[in-house]
């Protein structure tokens, strides 16, 4: 599906428990950040929305972002109250930012279904994207997000600089070159 997505010119990646980044397309690498090229620890959408300087940057809206995904974790950890992976996680996320710590004590709860989200990408500038977040019905802890962008808009042509930047790196091999971010 991911690479249907990826052929469609849309960003597509699948979370599971504690917001792991199981898999993602390369244009959702290009746009977000390859978390393929990380350590498979730092995996992980909290992490890098809370410990990665990229994530500032690249998310205009960050400070929402960053509730919403605390706010995620919080839902996790109701559903998986004795899950020690989760506990080490905000633990680790508690220890080393202190906005984490800020929207964590927050105690809201949040669960994605469709938005926006504003981007300030370094190669392609400012856009908008809608998402839809799919749950599989035999998979609770798994999401999977669908990015588009508006039709005849600039983030239309934006993202379709992206796809065409994705494709001529995996064409010419190139696909491991970062996104700004996915080694900071």
């Amino acid at each position: 599906m991911l690479e249907t997505l990826q052929q469609a010119g849309r960003p597509g990646f699948l979370l599971g428990r504690r917001l792991d980044v199981l898999a993602h397309n390369p244009l959702a690498g290009r746009l977000i950040t390859d978390f393929r090229a990380l350590p498979a620890a730092e995996r992980n959408q909290a992490r890098f929305v809370f410990l990665d300087p990229h994530a500032r940057e690249l998310y205009r809206d960050w400070p929402r972002v960053a509730a919403d995904t605390a706010a995620m974790l919080r839902l996790d950890a109701g559903r998986h109250p004795d899950d020690p992976a989760l506990s080490a996680l905000v633990g680790d996320l508690s220890i080393h930012s202190e906005e984490f710590r800020r929207f964590w004590s927050d105690n809201k709860v949040h669960q994605r279904t469709t938005g926006t989200k504003d981007y300030h990408h370094p190669l392609v500038g400012d856009l908008t994207v809608t998402y839809q977040a799919l749950t599989p019905a035999d998979d609770p802890d798994q999401i999977l997000f669908v990015y588009g962008t508006e039709p005849g808009s600039p983030s239309e042509t934006s993202m379709r600089l992206l796809a065409q930047w994705s494709r001529t790196a995996a064409d010419t091999g190139s696909l491991t070159t970062q996104t700004p971010g996915a080694h900071d």
